[in-house]
């Protein structure tokens, strides 16, 4: 097992005349930075078990990190395409747990179409950055850990990108009979793919990706993802770039963690007048982290969107 057991915190939100507990999941912690360690582990892991003479993946951000960090941890050789826009420090970051990082393409899609044909050219295991089963797997989980931990949630609350942490979170909730949980899949504006999908009431693909919440950035969720928004409560909800920065400044303030804003987003869903969080007495936010900012990056949000999330 290559990821930690995190700390799940407890904390009273009162909102609207409302009093709510809050739990955290504070996935923020894991040694790769996020919660993708947790899945990523787990298949890297796998492949490991079969032979794999080392590994390949795609992404410019959480997912590369976990799959450098499992690398490191099982002693494979490992490469992680990037796309263009894949900043500087993460890629030394990558770099710094021994994999080999190359660039293709401007977005995730042409990075990965190259990462699949690298792997297969070079004879190495690819690891899918978020639709795969035994992903899902692994991130449930933190599902597990959090029925030991505290009381059962009326509403989980976490972020959606390609749709690999909620099929993980909704794989837990049904594995640990929680099927009634509801699961609120957060969104930003311009990064909205499954908001997409639900809507057109078919797994489609958006235009672009233009939402500062890069790792959020699949332009088209898995299709599991999808399938799950008609099997169990999930309701999709969006909120702006500005409101998941706030999200981050709250989660720095509360708990001194500094987090990306598609981890943000999923704690500026608290703020919203969603129906089921506002009706919810308990609810369960996943901080699922996020390597891709440091202070220079924070600032740099924070004088962009100041006007906007002043309190």
């Amino acid at each position: 097992m290559l990821h930690f057991k995190t700390p799940l915190f407890e904390d009273t939100l009162v909102y609207k005349g409302v009093s709510r507990r809050i739990y955290f999941k504070m996935d923020c912690y894991q040694p790769s930075g996020s919660f993708k360690i947790r899945g990523i582990g787990l298949l890297c892991s796998h492949h490991a078990a079969l032979g794999a003479s080392g590994l390949c993946s795609s992404s410019g951000g959480n997912a590369g990190l976990a799959v450098a960090y499992s690398g490191q941890k099982l002693g494979l050789k490992t490469t992680i395409v990037v796309p263009s826009t894949t900043t500087e420090a993460v890629r030394q970051r990558i770099r710094k747990l021994g994999a080999w990082v190359l660039e293709h393409g401007d977005v995730w899609d042409e990075a990965d179409v190259f990462a699949r044909s690298y792997a297969k050219h070079h004879n190495l295991a690819y690891i899918h950055p978020f639709d795969d089963p035994i992903i899902w797997s692994g991130h449930a989980s933190m599902i597990e850990e959090m029925k030991n931990q505290g009381d059962k949630p009326d509403v989980v609350v976490c972020s959606v990108g390609g749709g690999g942490l909620m099929c993980g979170v909704v794989e837990g909730l049904q594995k640990h009979g929680w099927s009634d949980v509801e699961v609120i899949a957060v969104e930003t504006h311009g990064a909205a793919s499954l908001s997409a999908s639900v809507e057109a009431d078919e797994l489609v693909t958006i235009d672009s990706i233009t939402s500062i919440a890069k790792t959020l950035g699949a332009r088209r969720v898995a299709q599991r993802a999808f399938e799950l928004t008609k099997e169990h409560p999930i309701h999709c909800l969006q909120v702006s770039d500005a409101q998941a920065v706030r999200g981050c400044v709250d989660l720095l303030d509360l708990y001194r963690v500094l987090v990306e804003p598609s981890c943000g987003a999923a704690f500026a869903a608290l703020k919203t007048d969603h129906p089921s969080l506002l009706q919810a007495k308990t609810i369960a936010v996943v901080v699922c982290g996020g390597s891709g900012v440091d202070t220079k990056e924070f600032l740099h949000w924070h004088h962009t969107f100041g006007p906007l999330i002043s309190n």
